[in-house]
């Protein structure tokens, strides 16, 4: 099995890395990489579809497993894609990857973009998708917390798509112009999509979990919740807002950072002060 295991690992890999160099052909023109959020949640549906014709063709696997990890990260990865492509199609470019672009120092810009954006993202997406994987390999029962990881999700897709909507809503609105966000779920967690996120794969680790092997597939959500909060995530957002959105340092104090919580009351004094305006 562990043969089966790495062999697996590998032509997802190959595959991702084959997907991504295709995909970054037109961003070797136009210089703008930002569309390859949107192939982000694409790429698990992919690795989850591999996996799943894998284990066929080797007769192995659980099937209700099987099943679950594939339907919900296929209806998590497509209306991911769908959302960010639709947001870059509205944006444009996006800074971030305009900045690791001006980071170049010398050789060819090409070999750079593949290389920094593209490359990084495929190693990354096969590492995070390792509940996805790994999940399918063994044969082993379901256990309840196979169905809480299912149920965990689940919770966390509609979680982190009712937030995007909500989000979507509010900019779509041209009255909240240069405007904070702080209704809805927005209320009460600063980034409450990337909550959703997290729970999405947190959930898949725990379906895919059981056994010692498949324990290493938390090594999954680990990664991703370490990218949400320190790398490509929260921390890198909210210093761009606090330069362009003066009022998100009010944002900031009275409202959680990353899980739901009730609003701090110290914001609510501040709301009712004459000459501090409420965060907007």
């Amino acid at each position: 099995m562990t043969s089966q295991i790495w062999t697996l690992l590998g032509i997802n890999l190959a595959a991702m890395v084959g997907a991504m160099t295709l995909i970054s052909i037109p961003s070797l023109r136009t210089r703008d990489p930002g569309y390859v959020d949107a192939f982000w949640g694409v790429g698990f549906v992919l690795i989850a579809v591999s996996t799943a014709l894998q284990a066929a063709a080797g007769g192995f696997g659980e099937a209700t497993r099987k099943g679950l990890l594939v339907g919900l990260t296929s209806v998590w990865g497509l209306r991911l894609g769908g959302y960010l492509l639709w947001r870059w199609r509205r944006n444009g470019p996006d800074p971030r990857y305009q900045e690791i672009l001006a980071s170049r120092k010398r050789g060819s810009e090409r070999l750079f973009i593949w290389r920094r954006v593209f490359l990084v993202q495929a190693v990354v997406l096969t590492v995070v998708a390792l509940p996805v994987q790994l999940g399918q390999v063994y044969a082993d029962r379901l256990t309840w917390w196979s169905w809480l990881g299912a149920g965990l999700a689940l919770f966390g897709i509609v979680f982190e798509s009712t937030a995007d909507f909500q989000l979507a809503a509010f900019k779509g609105d041209a009255a909240n112009a240069g405007q904070v966000m702080d209704k809805g779920l927005w209320r009460h967690s600063r980034h409450p999509n990337y909550f959703g996120e997290t729970c999405t794969w947190w959930g898949l680790g725990l379906l895919a979990w059981s056994n010692g092997a498949t324990a290493v597939a938390l090594l999954g959500p680990l990664v991703i919740t370490f990218f949400l909060l320190k790398v490509s995530g929260v921390g890198l957002l909210e210093k761009s807002l606090t330069k362009s959105k003066p009022s998100y340092v009010d944002y900031i104090a009275s409202t959680s950072a990353f899980v739901p919580l009730p609003r701090r009351r110290r914001d609510l004094r501040a709301a009712r002060r004459p000459d501090r305006p409420h965060p907007q």
